[in-house]
């Protein structure tokens, strides 16, 4: 865990997250276990407990006094919440730690969705199987729905844990190492032109196409300038922020088009690692001149970088394909709370209807829902009767529907591993309809 977060956060949405008040249920629950679940107040004295403790949730050192005062500005209009145990020798020291926040959800192209972003998940070693992350999760979920969010998302350090509270999968991130000595360039060679940038100027330009380019791609969320201090290296306290470089690619009309910021290590064999930040690119061309300037930079034999999509072009840039060693891994998960709200919020690809028998055990997406997609691609959502509803029956849990929802994964694959119940054609037809324009991808952690 870095020393200050490079969290995304909310851009439009009008609901301050600090005013959702917290979950009784989840209040009783720990009570009974003596336990206590409270807000954290970014501007209270425990704050600092509270950063000290994610920071020990996620390995990390202790955060010196600069860095906790820049996390209290990145999380200051959050709602950090503190599990606190009074038997503990230090009982001002949370024994585990949630923050939540209004985000932006990219669903489709400039189709936006609020969404309960949830992060800072963390439960101490000397605490664990007492329940405590189960009833803050739930806890989570349950005050976003009563607040009015149709969808939860987080993005995970560990895959195994979320499925069991409706959560799924939707986006990919790869991860790149290219050896640039045998990669050659076969891509274009756009005009405009490219400019070292200072940090400063890379962070608002950053931002600024940031804004542009995740309106268009489903998966993204918005980001604070907050997050992009960081990324270019300007955070007070951040370890390697003088190691950030940064060039701007701008078009032959001079419009700033692309930003990448990068960093650059020395090794003993005298060559060096290009590693990518950040790269924002509006439109092909820029997204050939950033990545042609890392792979063609002099001195550099390998160029790294990760939460790239799953679609990437690069390695159509690229005269040797197998100069790229590709990893991937899940990395955004979704959770509906309000069926109706999320199938309505995208545009579909195939007219038709289907009727989903949704298997939610928290309740909050629990029943049959039936959506017609109409000729142009808008959806309808209906909720059923039992035996009620138009189309094919698909049977499935809330997290498959989840999974499906931004297109990324697909039903004839879900139906293959068993995850839901439905006939071929049913589920190849789900498959045309909820095809994205492009790979859901989300290009940032939160």
């Amino acid at each position: 865990m870095p020393e200050q977060p490079r969290h995304s956060q909310h851009a439009t949405t009008s609901l301050d997250a600090r005013t959702v008040p917290l979950d009784p249920a989840s209040t009783r629950t720990l009570a009974d276990a003596g336990l206590t679940y409270r807000a954290v107040d970014t501007d209270g004295d425990d704050f600092v407990s509270y950063v000290q403790a994610v920071n020990r949730g996620f390995l990390g050192e202790r955060s010196k006094p600069e860095a906790v005062e820049a996390w209290r500005e990145t999380i200051g209009d959050r709602r950090p919440v503190g599990v606190f145990d009074g038997g503990s020798p230090e009982p001002h020291l949370p024994v585990a730690t949630v923050n939540a926040w209004v985000d932006e959800l990219t669903v489709d192209v400039d189709r936006l969705l609020p969404m309960w972003a949830v992060s800072a998940v963390t439960v101490s070693a000397t605490h664990r199987r007492r329940g405590i992350a189960r009833a803050m999760l739930e806890g989570e979920l349950r005050a976003a729905a009563d607040a009015g969010l149709p969808i939860a998302g987080l993005t995970v350090s560990e895959a195994t844990i979320y499925g069991r509270y409706g959560f799924a999968p939707v986006a990919t991130a790869t991860s790149w190492t290219v050896k640039t000595h045998r990669a050659g360039w076969i891509g274009p060679r756009p005009g405009g032109r490219l400019d070292p940038i200072e940090r400063e100027l890379a962070q608002q330009d950053l931002a600024a196409l940031h804004d542009v380019v995740r309106r268009g791609r489903p998966g993204e969320v918005a980001a604070t300038p907050s997050y992009w201090r960081s990324t270019a290296g300007l955070t007070p306290g951040q370890t390697d922020g003088g190691k950030v470089r940064a060039v701007r690619y701008t078009d032959e009309s001079g419009q700033v088009r692309g930003v990448l910021a990068y960093q650059l290590e020395n090794r003993d064999d005298g060559a060096a690692t290009l590693t990518v930040r950040a790269l924002a690119a509006d439109g092909p061309d820029a997204y050939a001149a950033l990545w042609r300037f890392a792979l063609e930079h002099d001195l550099v034999d390998t160029v790294r970088a990760t939460e790239r999509s799953a679609d990437e072009p690069l390695r159509w840039l690229l005269a040797d394909p197998r100069a790229a060693e590709v990893t991937e891994r899940d990395h955004h998960w979704l959770r509906i709370l309000d069926v109706a709200r999320c199938l309505e919020s995208r545009t579909y690809r195939a007219p038709g209807a289907v009727t989903f028998d949704v298997v939610d055990p928290l309740g909050f997406a629990a029943g049959r829902w039936t959506l017609t997609v109409a000729e142009g691609g808008a959806g309808v959502v209906t909720r059923d009767g039992a035996g009620d509803g138009e189309g094919a029956v698909v049977t499935l849990g809330v997290a498959e529907l989840s999974a499906l929802l931004l297109g990324g994964v697909r039903a004839t694959t879900l139906r293959a591993a068993g995850r839901l119940a439905t006939d071929a054609a049913t589920a190849a037809w789900l498959d045309a309809t909820f095809a994205p324009v492009a790979a859901p991808q989300l290009s940032l952690w939160y």
